[in-house]
């Protein structure tokens, strides 16, 4: 257990400071900072000042976890923090569900249970960590666990799912569609709709594969499931341009 320990303050350190930076050189981040529920905590003139000041206090926090020595003062900071991300998240989800936490990365993905379940992780990791003791303790079972964590709070990263969970989807889910007309295969289309920026704007929403097409107008219609609502993507039968892909969610 002391092994288990010691390493708590190197693994929430690394999440710190993937975060931190984020916040602090993502022009994309930063850009969105308004549409987070940051901006409804400060006010949106304030959300970018208040993304970096939080970004800073996460490095400075993880530099802290670094220094062995001062693990017990730096483990205490980290839970503070880590606490305070809880019920940031908290606030979120009460007073602005419809809009992203911000914390890792620019999707648009709501405040959800595994949002909550990230940042629990991470709290009893940090104190766990005030249990430390001043050296670290090597052992193969130690790996396996920290390997464990890490994974775990990976997979609760919705910011990430674009890389791994999406595509598990599509291949664990066979599409339920209508048959192709005009001569032009399913596939094609999904084809073109998965490399339009519609879908990438709209994919980290998505919580099924395809549930329904149909072709009218020269246009195919695409269905997806959404968090409680319907992604309606409109794919071009003709032309492979895939800005001339569409997308509407509807409840």
């Amino acid at each position: 257990m002391n092994g288990i320990a010691a390493s708590q303050p190197y693994v929430i350190a690394s999440f710190l400071v993937w975060a931190g930076l984020l916040k602090l050189f993502s022009r994309r981040m930063r850009a969105q900072a308004g549409r987070t529920a940051l901006a409804r905590l400060t006010g949106a003139a304030r959300a970018v000042p208040a993304l970096r000041l939080t970004g800073l206090a996460e490095l400075a926090v993880a530099a802290g976890l670094l220094v062995p020595s001062a693990h017990p003062w730096n483990a205490g900071a980290a839970a503070l923090l880590t606490a305070g991300f809880l019920a940031y998240l908290r606030y979120a989800h009460v007073a602005a569900p419809a809009t992203s936490c911000g914390c890792l990365g620019t999707h648009s993905q709501p405040v959800d249970v595994r949002s909550f379940a990230r940042a629990g992780l991470l709290l009893a990791g940090a104190l766990l960590a005030l249990a430390a003791p001043s050296g670290t303790v090597s052992a193969p079972v130690v790996a396996v666990v920290v390997a464990m964590e890490v994974a775990a709070l990976l997979a609760l990263s919705s910011e990430l799912d674009g890389h791994w969970l999406t595509p598990l989807r599509r291949r664990l889910v066979r599409p339920v569609a209508a048959p192709p007309q005009d001569g032009v295969p399913l596939e094609a289309s999904l084809h073109l709709l998965r490399r339009s920026p519609a879908y990438c704007s709209a994919s980290a929403q998505l919580t099924s594969d395809v549930q329904e097409t149909w072709d009218q107008d020269g246009v195919r219609f695409v269905v997806y499931g959404a968090h409680g609502r319907t992604a309606v993507f409109a794919v071009p039968l003709t032309g492979d341009d895939p800005g001339q892909v569409k997308v509407a969610l509807v409840d």
